[in-house]
């Protein structure tokens, strides 16, 4: 029963520090890539394009949501069965998303 409930509390955690692993891979440049326009009697103009951002920033706040709903079923589950797993669920996306829209809210950087 120990092995059992340290290998389930090993894997929470390590699916709860997965998304700040993934995020502190490497950081793309900005690459612009130019492109002219010239009809007859007008200037040249030049638009920039951006790189899409990486899926993770994209989809951030509904990963974080979900790993910290699933590690919470996953904890209540084998805390305390069923109506563990159900709380669990519960308390986990509540924090999941305290987490994300409160205490690591988005930064712009501009």
């Amino acid at each position: 029963m120990r092995k059992t409930l340290a290998t389930l509390v090993m894997l929470a955690l390590l699916i709860v520090a997965l998304p700040f692993v993934a995020n502190a891979q490497c950081r793309r440049r900005t690459v612009r890539r130019y492109y002219s326009t010239r009809s007859y009697n007008s200037p040249v103009r030049y638009y920039a394009q951006r790189q899409r951002p990486s899926f993770y920033r994209r989809h951030r706040n509904l990963i974080n949501v979900g790993i910290a709903t699933g590690a919470g079923a996953l904890i209540g589950g084998v805390a305390g069965g069923r109506r563990g797993a159900l709380i669990g669920t519960a308390s986990g996306a509540g924090l999941g998303a305290l987490y994300t829209y409160v205490l690591k809210a988005k930064k712009r950087r501009y």
